[in-house]
């Protein structure tokens, strides 16, 4: 969903670049320094909602091969563009994907992460994961995958169908309202 001002995706971009790096004069050498380093780094911001009854709002991501973790659950957010801030960035994908707006001043920060990417193995992810509460459900609209309105005692029975990110921001959540 998320492109550049030339209407090119990062995936469209990345494999432009490979392809570049493929064709050059000692390419193979080249290729192959560049798939054994994985450089790669995601760039994120992502956020749990929480409905105004309290209960989580997730997505059930569609369940196509070309996505990150296909048919499972996750947040709702998605890539950095540009030069935008991590805050910016949730406040984007959340408005392009419940089709609501919520200003920045009702993220609040839950986890940073800039490491090892937990659902891409071999790569690097910098990612910003927020909270928002209170968010209105009567006129939500997903255009991306399928919306969960889960009971936050649910949410532990549905452990193996959650994204590897999303088990961070819950484990993140928890050990906020354990230690508030």
């Amino acid at each position: 969903m998320s492109r550049t001002t030339l209407g090119l995706s990062r995936s469209d971009i990345a494999v432009a670049r490979f392809t570049e790096l493929f064709h050059r004069p000692k390419s193979i050498a080249l290729s192959l320094e560049f798939l054994m380093s994985n450089q790669y780094t995601r760039e994120i911001a992502a956020a749990l909602l929480i409905d105004v009854s309290g209960n989580l709002l997730l997505q059930r991501r569609d369940n196509v091969p070309h996505i990150i973790q296909p048919g499972k659950v996750g947040l709702f957010g998605g890539h950095r563009e540009g030069d935008e801030t991590f805050l910016e960035c949730v406040v984007r994908e959340i408005a392009e994907e419940i089709t609501q707006h919520i200003p920045a001043e009702r993220f609040q920060h839950l986890f940073s992460l800039d490491g090892a990417d937990p659902e891409r193995p071999g790569g690097h992810l910098r990612g910003e994961f927020f909270i928002s509460y209170g968010v209105q459900t009567d006129t939500l609209v997903v255009t991306e995958g399928k919306p969960l309105k889960v009971p936050p005692d649910a949410i532990w029975d549905m452990r193996s169908e959650l994204t590897p990110a999303t088990l961070l921001a819950l484990n993140a959540f928890l050990q906020i309202t354990a230690a508030g």
